[in-house]
């Protein structure tokens, strides 16, 4: 016993020892200038008890930590070995070591004891840029510029929480070290970037970073082109076409131009240094036309064109294929939007989330950052509207801004001729004939959009060359280079880590130079299997599943919940929900995956239903759709329906949702309303497209409910357009009888 206590305090001396011997004294912490004035004290002390197994990780502080210590020859030494390190083992993860390399090795030039010049930070740039080719050039360029004034901050209120200790745990002291070494970094660079960057530019391309091109109409569409200066022939052009006027737009278009394209970013109408008042949508096909014929006349040219980009920019190359110019041979819309159907509405449902859109987008030649950024802002209002109770044409009166885009599109709120003239439409999609790759997420919340061109294309042009990738991601994470390694709660699959500008650039070479397609384009869907860390690949949608199996709404419960059973009750009966819309301090429709893992079902779920256990592990991949029996005392119902997965643990996976409106459920453009009292069935397809391997022992869950809550319309069903409807349409409670006729298609995989 005495050995074993022994053993023990042993034990609790090293443990304290060892804490001890990792925390570091600052000289001083009487405010938090005295915090940061210590940080080259501690990062001496910090050097030699830093550990770390992974060599790269290891290197990557440890540079920062002999920079902030004064030693920036041994600095330069280990960020050179990590550059070597990263070069072969991650080599797309070498370009933001580039500003660093500046930044250390002008720190080397400089006098002993003087500030670095101009002159350092110039013959830096030049040592670490000139000898790189092109396409590195182009990547690294991004990581030259930081938020120095918003890393100032960072520091100064972590510097705060350590005022007054007198020992400070090393990886407190990592944390300001690293801040404070990106932000002297960005000090150092930033008064000069672009002006390096221009030299380099100048050496390298041909640029004209305003131009503008006259429409048929006489509107004048701003511009920026970039070739590489070393091409004498004629060379195809990439575009992307964008409302988003920013720095990007020189990125972008020198990304293309180091990949040996001519590149060019053109701007919708209005925007940029187009002199005409900013016009989202209505013209974006007519003006991408003339900068394609545009591009195709000049002597640099040879005739071909491809169109690339995301979410606005996806729906604006959908615009322009509509118009069927001759030089445009491909486009890869990522996340693109639908007008009408994506953004501002969802099968008729017009969302809140768009309402501050416009503003940011449309309201000035650039963009309005700081009010888009407003999110307390944006949450306040859309509580504020759906509590006063007014009607959805009142939110901007509530909100105190005028927002003429918001209502011109409230007077469309069916899928009319106004939404259709922007994108194709019907048979237009016929005459559609070139490649076109489609990328979307599970969980972008444009999926909707991406697959409604996805699927009109290849309804009404079977044999289109369209090619779907789909992966577990958001809106941002479709378009990204560097995937994030998990979405609201769900860590995701190492395998869906992919590079999408890559792979786009990849798509380009094969229409253009005859290259190989990328590989992990195999067919013409290609999807990533969640949970299985494992990419597949099918010839349609359809083949996604080997079969669709319905589930039943039962009556039956299955514990807490109802059945969601295979087969259908015996005797047909209804479920009741009670919708009081008067009611302002409940909501009702569930649907965001936020959390994709971890949702507790609540009231606002609505009625809840729980299948039996899967015995063995299943796939669902692909789209799940359904019919909803319903019968209400109302003309019209906005419904919500969302499903998951059930994990053994008891945790809900999110897989798929849908919001929509009854009395549009089989028609976009015209408003069927129901007889009240009288059943009625709703068929829904437009749900999101996921694939997940569910576990033995899973379960799923479906909920079914009407839709009212602060994100959307609230529908009141009195038949009048839902935006002019407020509070005082509520009248009684609403009440709706769901069937147990009512079905759910699941595609199943194996």
């Amino acid at each position: 016993m005495m050995r074993f206590l022994g053993a023990i305090l042993l034990l609790l001396w090293f443990w304290m020892a060892t804490a001890t011997a990792q925390d570091l004294a600052p000289g001083s912490t009487r405010d938090a200038d005295a915090v940061i004035d210590s940080l080259p004290d501690l990062a001496r002390q910090a050097i030699p008890l830093y550990r770390e197994e992974n060599r790269a990780r290891y290197l990557n502080t440890l540079f920062r930590l002999q920079s902030v210590a004064g030693d920036h020859r041994a600095a330069n030494d280990t960020l050179q070995a990590l550059v070597e390190l990263r070069s072969v083992s991650d080599p797309g993860n070498v370009a933001p070591l580039r500003a660093f390399q500046v930044a250390q090795r002008a720190r080397l030039d400089h006098a002993a004891n003087g500030p670095v010049t101009e002159g350092h930070v110039r013959s830096a740039f030049r040592a670490v840029f000139e000898p790189l080719g092109d396409l590195d050039a182009s990547r690294a360029m991004h990581w030259l510029k930081g938020d120095a004034d918003g890393l100032r901050t960072n520091l100064h209120e972590a510097a705060m929480k350590q005022v007054g200790v007198a020992r400070m745990p090393l990886p407190d002291a990592l944390g300001l070290i690293r801040t404070q070494y990106l932000l002297t970094t960005f000090e150092t660079l930033g008064p000069h970037t672009d002006a390096l960057v221009a030299e380099d530019d100048a050496r390298r391309y041909i640029v004209d970073a305003r131009g503008l091109v006259r429409t048929p109409d006489g509107a004048d569409i701003a511009t920026v082109l970039v070739r590489p200066r070393a091409t004498r022939e004629p060379l195809p052009a990439l575009l992307r076409y964008t409302i988003y006027v920013n720095e990007q737009g020189m990125a972008d278009a020198r990304s293309v131009a180091a990949r040996g394209y001519a590149g060019m970013v053109a701007y919708t109408r209005g925007k940029g240094w187009s002199p005409q008042a900013p016009l989202p949508f209505e013209h974006d096909g007519d003006d991408a036309r003339a900068v394609i014929d545009w591009i195709a006349r000049q002597p640099w040219s040879d005739g071909r064109v491809g169109m690339y980009g995301g979410s606005y920019d996806g729906f604006a190359q959908w615009a322009a294929a509509k118009k069927l110019p001759k030089a445009l041979k491909t486009i890869v819309p990522w996340v693109a939007n639908n007008p009408g159907n994506g953004l501002p509405m969802e099968n008729n449902v017009f969302l809140f989330v768009n309402h501050g859109w416009p503003l940011y987008a449309a309201s000035n030649k650039t963009l309005d950052n700081e009010t888009y950024s407003d999110h307390a802002r944006w949450d306040a209002l859309n509580e504020r509207w759906y509590r006063s109770g007014a009607s959805y044409r009142d939110i901007d009166r509530i909100d105190g801004t005028p927002n003429p885009w918001f209502q011109r599109w409230l007077q469309h709120p069916r899928y009319d001729a106004y939404w259709q003239a922007m994108t194709p439409h019907g048979r237009e999609f016929a005459q559609i004939d070139i490649p076109v790759l489609t990328v979307t997420g599970y969980f972008d919340d444009g999926q909707q959009s991406a697959l409604h061109y996805l699927k009109q294309h290849l309804a009404q042009r079977p044999d289109a060359d369209h090619t779907l990738l789909i992966g577990p991601w958001d809106h941002g994470g479709s378009q990204a280079a560097r995937k994030p390694s998990a979405h609201n709660g769900y860590a995701i699959d190492p395998v869906a880590m992919i590079d999408t500008p890559e792979i786009t650039f990849q798509w380009m070479d094969h229409v253009f130079r005859g290259a190989p397609k990328p590989a992990i384009l195999r067919d013409r869907v290609n999807y990533q299997v969640m949970g299985a860390n494992a990419w597949k690949h099918a010839p349609s949608i359809d083949a996604m599943s080997r079969e669709r199996k319905t589930f039943y709404l039962s009556a039956t419960r299955s514990g807490q919940y109802h059945a969601l059973s295979e087969r259908p009750d015996a005797t047909p009966s209804t479920l009741s929900q009670i919708v009081d819309f008067a009611d302002r301090s409940t909501s009702l429709g569930d649907t965001y995956p936020d959390p994709v893992v971890g949702r507790t079902l609540g009231a606002s779920s609505g009625l809840v239903f729980e299948s039996a256990p899967f015995d063995a592990a299943i796939e669902v991949s692909g789209i799940f759709s359904g019919e909803l029996h319903v019968t209400t005392d109302r003309r019209d119902l906005d419904y919500a329906v969302t499903l998951y997965e059930r994990l053994p643990t008891g945790e809900l996976f999110q897989l798929s949702y849908i919001i929509g409106r009854a009395s549009h459920a089989d028609d976009m453009a015209t408003r069927h309303l129901l007889t009240p009292g009288e059943k009625t069935i709703i068929r829904f397809d437009r749900t999101r497209m996921t694939s997940r391997q569910l576990q033995p022992g899973s379960r799923l869950v479906a909920t079914v409910s009407v839709n009212k809550n602060a994100y959307a319309q609230v529908n009141h069903g009195t038949g009048k357009d839902v935006s002019d409807e407020s509070i005082a349409d509520a009248g009684a409670p609403m009440r709706v009888q769901w069937h147990t006729e009512s079905r759910i298609h699941i595609p199943i995989s194996n």
